[in-house]
């Protein structure tokens, strides 16, 4: 499985912070033995968002897209957003398991606004910005995920 991963954060984009989410999620993939086809960081900027979004779908070709940050309430949290401008359909119920699956780490799960859906053929999953929170939030999608690119794919489920 090709895998992107975009990481959203100003700090972390201007080069004032490590990005210790980027580095969680992209350990998370390579655990589940994905291939990792590039990294980036950005902006909580919906224009920059869209691009780095669009990139990793159309230009590096992934089949997963993960992103990490930008989804609180924050009027710079606009992951979501700029995640639904790129996408064709939603795929509602990989946030919702997301967020269950974190329900029992935290009473702050029902903050998180991210959402997943397609384009294309590649699926996009916004995970949460705190690298505590994105195994947790992970073990939710963690068996759909690769059902869901088997049917983008073209498998037929019958």
């Amino acid at each position: 499985m090709r895998v992107a991963v975009i990481t959203v954060s100003d700090s972390v984009a201007h080069g004032k912070r490590e990005d210790a989410s980027g580095a969680v999620i992209t350990g998370w993939a390579r655990a589940r033995k994905h291939e990792i086809v590039s990294t980036a960081a950005c902006t909580d900027d919906t224009v920059e968002i869209v691009r780095a979004l669009i990139r990793a779908a159309d230009a590096d070709a992934a089949e997963l897209v993960l992103t990490t940050g930008g989804t609180g309430l924050s009027e710079r949290d606009v992951t979501p957003e700029a995640t639904r401008a790129v996408i064709d359909r939603e795929a509602p119920g990989l946030a919702e398991a997301m967020r269950v699956a974190s329900r029992e780490h935290t009473d702050l799960w029902m903050v998180s606004r991210g959402v997943a859906g397609v384009r294309g053929s590649t699926l996009i999953v916004n995970f949460p910005g705190a690298p505590k929170s994105i195994p947790e939030a992970g073990e939710g999608v963690r068996r759909a995920i690769p059902h869901a690119l088997r049917l983008l794919g073209g498998d037929s489920p019958h």
